[in-house]
């Protein structure tokens, strides 16, 4: 088995679909409008937050990985930009599909010794720890939008 084809397939399958849970952003996403993808529900993060934020640590490790420093801050996840158009939406949309599949054929260029190295910084652990809790972290804010979306659709 080739280690880094098997992680980047299943950061993929988050994204586009054919994973266990039979959830992913494509198709949860498809349909939603700018107007349901700002809309505040209780105090909820809004769908558009949850999309910028699921993108913030992707785009930051891609670009440690394209060579850049790594520079992300926990305080500027939710960083949204404001989203008032459906051409703002379409533009975060497209930034988010295009980093999942570059972030992803990233990962498939790294050799299976590179999994272990330390990520960054040794409080952070490895690249494996990483990548796998970045699947995870998108795994459960991807459960957040869904549940949103049937709220929405009940009120």
């Amino acid at each position: 088995m080739n280690l880094s084809k098997q992680i980047a397939t299943n950061f993929r399958t988050v994204y586009f679909g054919d994973n266990w849970t039979d959830v992913n952003c494509k198709d949860s996403l498809a349909g939603v409008s700018w107007e349901q993808a700002t809309r505040q529900i209780y105090n909820c993060n809004s769908i558009a937050t949850l999309v910028f934020h699921m993108n913030y640590y992707v785009s930051r490790v891609l670009k440690m990985f394209q060579g850049q420093p790594f520079e992300a801050h926990d305080n500027n996840a939710f960083n949204t930009p404001p989203i008032k158009s459906e051409a703002d939406w379409q533009k975060l949309l497209d930034q988010f599909w295009s980093d999942a599949e570059a972030f992803a054929k990233e990962i498939e260029k790294l050799p299976d010794s590179k999994f272990e190295e330390v990520f960054v910084n040794e409080k952070y652990g490895n690249y494996y720890k990483n990548i796998h809790g970045i699947i995870e972290h998108n795994h459960y804010h991807l459960g957040q939008i869904v549940l949103l979306k049937k709220i929405m659709a009940q009120l």
